[in-house]
């Protein structure tokens, strides 16, 4: 296991080959597997070993060198390598990172190994120092903005190192905010069906010694509205030119309370996430995945035999309900009408 102050990297790469940590065995095992292949590399993105959307851009990155690799190894033609490069940077289309970690590389191509693994080690050192910049914008609104001291917040998925390189863009604004002594508790929502925030958000808040419980994601608005909650923080997959942000499913009702009980709604993601091409919500393509993943838990069938499950990977929350998006470069004021079309265009 390869840690930097204590801090997991979820992604590596190792000369000839990307180390994950397997996101799918934590919070009981913390599984690294080695990724040698295009198809192993596309299946460990297809069953989220790796996920959270600036760890797909590093990974897609990576993966144009993986497949530069295998093919030396296996004699592609440039057309082979064209083609699986491709695989790769469909594998999730939602998540906009993913496609662009890989568009960054490709061009490098040409250029041999050395010059796209460069690349790759520039986009995600990029990414790192990304996040503790998010971390410190994020906290230094809320700060702002909010006065109950200490805080109590609300994530929904897991938006830390797991999601990333390094750090956290939501749950690094929370470590930043815990750094400086004002966290109070941390509500992480469970994020059914794969449960993200139980399994891996609640073991980082764990291991950064952050007061916290998990909730059920049904409670979440009911927590909101009770006045129990300060500020929610989520992350984005994709955020589109007008603000309109997508994140995992259930990012929505968390939006609806906040805006409600009159409490901001942050969305923390890098610059890499915002798509100026994507004009809204309504443009962006949202991943349906297998209904056995709503049916079956831990490989346990918890409905009907027939019955079929409806899943949804993202919602989108529309700007007017996002009180700022916390980027590296700045906080996009959404709540006053600026968009990150006129913010980055």
């Amino acid at each position: 296991m390869s840690e930097l102050n204590n801090e997991v990297l979820p992604i590596q790469w190792a000369g000839d080959k990307i180390i994950l940590l397997d996101q799918t065995a934590l919070p009981l095992e913390e599984n690294y597997v080695d990724i040698t292949s295009v198809d192993l590399l596309v299946d460990a993105i297809e069953r989220l070993v790796v996920r959270g959307a600036p760890a797909l851009g590093a990974v897609g990155a990576y993966g144009v060198a993986l497949a530069m690799v295998q093919a030396t190894r296996e004699s592609w033609s440039s057309s082979e390598l064209a083609e699986n490069i491709r695989r790769i940077r469909d594998a999730r289309p939602t998540a906009v990172n993913l496609a662009w970690g890989v568009d960054k590389c490709s061009p490098y191509v040409a250029q041999g190994l050395d010059a796209v693994v460069e690349q790759a080690d520039l986009i995600s050192e990029a990414d790192a120092l990304a996040n503790r910049a998010m971390g410190r914008v994020g906290a230094d609104w809320i700060e702002k903005h909010v006065a109950r001291r200490p805080l109590r917040l609300l994530t929904h998925c897991n938006t830390g190192t797991l999601a990333t390189t390094y750090w956290g863009t939501a749950l690094g604004v929370i470590r930043e905010l815990h750094e400086r002594g004002l966290v109070e508790l941390v509500y992480a929502d469970e994020t059914r069906p794969l449960l993200q925030g139980s399994r891996l958000t609640a073991w980082e808040l764990d291991r950064a010694g952050i007061n916290h419980v998990v909730a059920a994601d049904g409670a979440a608005s009911s927590t909101i509205l009770r006045g129990l909650v300060d500020v929610a923080l989520i992350g984005a997959d994709r955020i589109a030119a007008n603000g309109d942000s997508a994140n995992k499913i259930g990012s929505v009702g968390v939006a609806l309370a906040c805006k409600d009980a009159g409490i901001p709604f942050l969305v923390v993601a890098p610059v890499s996430t915002v798509d100026l091409e994507t004009a809204s919500g309504d443009d962006i393509h949202i991943e349906l995945r297998a209904g056995s993943e709503v049916t079956m838990l831990a490989g346990v069938q918890v409905a009907p035999p027939n019955t079929r499950g409806f899943n949804p990977a993202f919602d989108v929350t529309p700007a007017r309900l996002i009180s700022a998006i916390i980027t590296e470069v700045g906080a996009i004021e959404v709540a006053d009408g600026e968009t990150p079309n006129s913010r980055l265009r």
